[in-house]
């Protein structure tokens, strides 16, 4: 099994479900985070004041795949989330050791 962690722009979060869930993928965490990158964030004017926003909000999803899954959704979440500008974000993939579904004990891919 592997944990998928994408990191992507707010406004594609529900492009990137529908994509996972085009997929077969029916259990996601979604996480409002902020980051800086590439990108390195952006100046803005409030009141008459300049202010430099260093951190730039992202989300973070979470989603726990066997291992003949990763492919297909790694793809889901690269074709949904791109818009070919800086600051797209990041997907990482991590060996997952066990998964423990806690109401029923359920191990492993039956987890899941």
């Amino acid at each position: 099994m592997k944990l998928i962690t994408a990191i992507i722009k707010p406004f594609k979060l529900d492009a990137v479900r529908e994509a996972l869930a085009d997929s077969g993928i029916q259990g996601i965490t979604i996480t409002e985070v902020k980051g800086v990158g590439r990108q390195k964030g952006h100046t803005e004017l409030y009141r008459g004041a300049e202010y430099v926003i260093d951190f730039l909000p992202k989300v973070k999803i979470e989603v726990a795949v066997e291992d003949a899954k990763v492919e297909a959704v790694l793809d889901a979440i690269c074709r949904a989330a791109k818009s070919g500008q800086i600051g797209d974000g990041k997907v990482f993939v991590t060996p997952l050791e066990d998964v423990i579904r806690i109401r029923t004990a359920e191990r492993g891919t039956a987890a899941v």
